[in-house]
């Protein structure tokens, strides 16, 4: 045994001293002013569906979840209000089908559906549905060949894109103002869309360059360009009212979600999947999209933050280590 070592004028044995030491220093070393944000995942299937087919593209702040799923040999939308599915199908249709993109806190949905020929974008509120489409002529001239219609804010604003040929170079972005339609073009890039906007008409999306693809977000015409650091490309698909942008990137290792938060990147993998896409958030911070295990088998899910709770502080911990020592004096 050691002998006792003398400490502030009284005897204390050194095996108590270091663990006193070791006790402070252990408190020390976890006493990080630093937070980890997390997600709790769930995973979205539309009962009655081709299993791995169901993809989320929109959330409210109610919780309400859009998106499409295949049965049969035909594509639907959906709605997913707390686990209770409402199947959307646009009347003519064709078997490709209806795919719901985005949804409002008013409960209006905005998509896209397929009547044999084209595809048209389209409003619905309650059971009726508008049909969307650019009109022709806007610049350049020439024939609108589809319209697709990808997110909708409060004030019934709406997003997508829409275009002339097949070609992504024909795809530009648009703004519906209650059946006003302006171009959107990332200047300097093509194939622009538009995919998201919030309250304040900001709006997120991806256009083209020579050799990439990369996000924007668009205020007032002004546009900035959102590219994750080490992608290959990226595409912003959803913004809420806090200007947090949610999208998806692809690198060396596959698809990937993303949340930006004022220009800090987190990346979003659900956990087991190969690929992920992130596509729609709301005020709350929570996110939808659609990942995959697999080729062609996908999955819904919805990402709900975890609350980041602060570590203790140092001086917190110091303190409890100077009551731990002033003991071992006073004894």
């Amino acid at each position: 045994m050691l002998p006792p070592t003398k400490f502030r004028g009284r005897y204390v044995r050194p095996k108590t001293i270091l663990a006193a030491t070791m006790a402070v220093g252990s408190l020390l070393a976890v006493a990080s002013p630093a937070r980890a944000a997390a997600f709790s995942f769930t995973t979205i299937d539309v009962p009655g569906a081709i299993p791995g087919s169901t993809r989320a593209g929109g959330i409210n702040n109610s919780g309400q979840i859009v998106g499409s799923f295949v049965a049969g040999a035909t594509t639907h939308g959906f709605l997913d209000t707390g686990g209770s599915f409402t199947t959307i199908d646009v009347p003519g249709a064709s078997g490709a089908g209806t795919v719901a993109s985005g949804i409002n806190d008013a409960g209006q949905i905005v998509g896209d559906f397929q009547d044999g020929t084209t595809t048209h974008g389209f409003l619905k509120v309650g059971g009726s549905f508008t049909p969307i489409d650019v009109p022709a002529p806007l610049p350049p001239p020439g024939t609108v060949r589809f319209t697709v219609a990808r997110g909708i804010n409060d004030a019934g604003q709406i997003v997508g894109n829409f275009g002339f040929g097949t070609n992504a170079a024909d795809s530009h972005g648009f703004l519906d103002t209650g059946g006003s339609f302006t171009q959107l073009d990332v200047p300097g890039g093509f194939g622009t869309a538009a995919r998201g906007i919030n309250e304040a008409g900001q709006i997120v999306g991806d256009f083209q360059d020579s050799t990439t693809m990369h996000g924007f977000l668009d205020v007032g015409g002004s546009f900035t360009t959102i590219d994750v650091p080490g992608a290959h490309s990226t595409s912003a698909q959803g913004i809420n009212d806090a200007v947090q942008i949610v999208g998806y990137f692809i690198d060396s290792t596959g698809d990937h979600g993303f949340l930006d938060t004022g220009g800090s990147f987190t990346i979003i993998d659900v956990p087991g999947a190969s690929f992920t896409t992130a596509e729609g958030i709301n005020d709350a911070g929570q996110i939808v999209g659609t990942s995959e295990s697999s080729f062609a088998v996908a999955h819904g899910f919805l990402a709900t933050p975890v609350s980041m709770v602060p570590e203790p502080s140092s001086l917190a911990l110091l303190s409890v280590g100077v009551i731990v020592l002033w003991t071992i004096r006073r004894r």
